[in-house]
């Protein structure tokens, strides 16, 4: 069985992960994981069975990208190409499953990463449109988060987060959100209005 990043290069015997068996290369440190292995590894562990239970740990995960990351590949048991997932976090990366048998390719690094986030027990859920769909939101948040804490600082930001899960819990909630809202809506009018009323130096005849 070959490498699917470099066909010239043979996969060797390999454990990963608790007794979890997997083909090696030994040239780039990637992981093929047959199908039927992986089903027998996830049948001994609990694991998430729908996209929606399957929810990232940590995104903020220290990850060095493979150079044979965006590299198209072919499954190294079937021939077919390999469908990819895009995994969202710091340093982004793509996770690559055949969709004729099942087996998938972690390049360098990748199991790792998926590991600490939560993710490695229900690998085939990241390829559907649910879980796809769902990790977009989630990004989007992580990313709307991180400029919140830039611009307010992380005291002030902080206590909007908890102040945001404080309202979302609280049935009236929508309620602080209005009178939040009035408040902002009452201080830009009245910036507004200075900004209008505030004379305007007359050109020197």
């Amino acid at each position: 069985m070959q490498c699917p990043k470099d066909r010239k290069i043979a996969l060797v015997e390999g454990v990963l992960a608790e007794q979890l068996n997997v083909k090696a290369c030994p040239d780039c440190k990637g992981t093929w994981i047959p199908s039927e292995d992986y089903q027998t590894w996830q049948r001994q562990r609990s694991h998430p069975t729908t996209a929606a239970e399957l929810v990232p740990e940590i995104l903020d995960v220290e990850f060095v990208q493979s150079p044979f990351d965006a590299k198209a590949s072919l499954c190294p048991e079937c021939r077919s190409y390999l469908a990819r997932t895009k995994i969202g976090m710091k340093t982004p990366f793509y996770v690559e499953r055949c969709p004729s048998c099942g087996g998938i390719w972690c390049d360098r690094g990748e199991w790792d990463a998926l590991e600490k986030m939560g993710l490695h027990t229900a690998i085939e859920q990241l390829f559907t449109s649910e879980w796809q769909s769902l990790s977009r939101e989630r990004e989007h948040f992580a990313q709307e988060k991180q400029a919140t804490v830039e611009k307010l600082g992380e005291d002030l930001a902080s206590q909007v987060f908890v102040l945001a899960e404080a309202l979302e819990k609280n049935p009236n909630g929508d309620f602080g959100v209005a009178y939040l809202m009035r408040r902002f809506e009452n201080i830009v009018k009245a910036q507004k209005a200075k900004a209008i009323d505030k004379p305007r130096d007359l050109p020197f005849v």
